[in-house]
């Protein structure tokens, strides 16, 4: 699988909530490194980190990594992607994995697991991982929701809770049923290179607007999303000064 698929991290350093993230020291190292060693470990093949920032840059190429630099006025890690893509000119079915650059605890088994499912389905322009849902993000706008059909394949993502259990919600709120279809998507995607450009050049939609998630551009026009539930729970990431000190914990423990 090396030859066809690589990975990309983007690592802006102008993050809104917490600013310089990327390279805020995480248990002796920078935490772009902690996510690029983990890109690294999965082995799918080569692995980039693209960013706008100097500084980022410098840090990445010392610590050994290879770097794409970008413009600085990208809406989204897809759009700063899109770039590297077009700049190496990768092949069209080249499988490119976009994993977040403040996600330091991720799972190489999940690079893995998402490129192999993309891959293994020429039909499907884009592939990602959920969890099962818990108690705590069923109401929680910030933890995104996804609805599959029978073929593993995404049929809507919100922010709020799809599918409503009516009966069950309706004596129970607020409770998981028994038995659930409940699915929180975690943030790693593959996309098809080819496709890459395609999503840029298609614009912001209604949908993904609406509910602020870009994956919803893909749905909207057409494209087929590949679902899987993540062989391995993820670690969180950070977002917060919260998260920050909560992954510290659980990388020095």
């Amino acid at each position: 699988m090396a030859n066809d698929v690589v990975v990309v991290i983007p690592a802006r350093l102008a993050s809104t909530r917490l600013p310089g993230k990327v390279l805020r020291v995480l248990a002796g190292k920078p935490m772009v490194q902690h996510v690029w060693e983990r890109a690294c470990a999965s082995e799918v093949g080569e692995v980039f980190i693209a960013t706008d920032d100097a500084e980022v840059a410098r840090t990445a190429v010392a610590f050994g990594a290879k770097v794409e630099m970008t413009a600085p006025d990208h809406a989204s890690g897809t759009d700063r992607i899109a770039e590297v893509v077009a700049a190496r000119d990768w092949p069209a079915q080249t499988v490119v994995v976009n994993v977040q650059g403040d996600e330091p605890l991720i799972p190489p088994a999940n690079i893995r697991q998402v490129a192999q499912n993309l891959s293994a389905r020429p039909n499907m322009q884009m592939a990602t991982l959920t969890e099962p849902l818990s108690e705590t993000d069923l109401s929680d706008p910030g933890a995104v929701k996804v609805a599959v059909n029978v073929h593993g394949q995404a049929l809507y993502f919100s922010r709020a809770t799809i599918p409503w259990y009516r009966d069950a919600f309706a004596t129970n709120a607020g409770l998981l049923p028994a038995t659930t279809l409940l699915r929180r998507h975690i943030g790693i995607y593959a996309y098809r290179a080819n496709y890459l450009a395609e999503f840029v050049a298609l614009g912001p939609c209604a949908l993904e607007q609406a509910e602020a998630l870009e994956q919803l551009r893909a749905l909207y026009h057409g494209a087929a999303i590949h679902v899987a539930d993540a062989l391995e729970a993820p670690g969180p990431g950070v977002d917060t000064e919260a998260d920050f000190r909560r992954v510290e914990a659980l990388l020095r423990a």
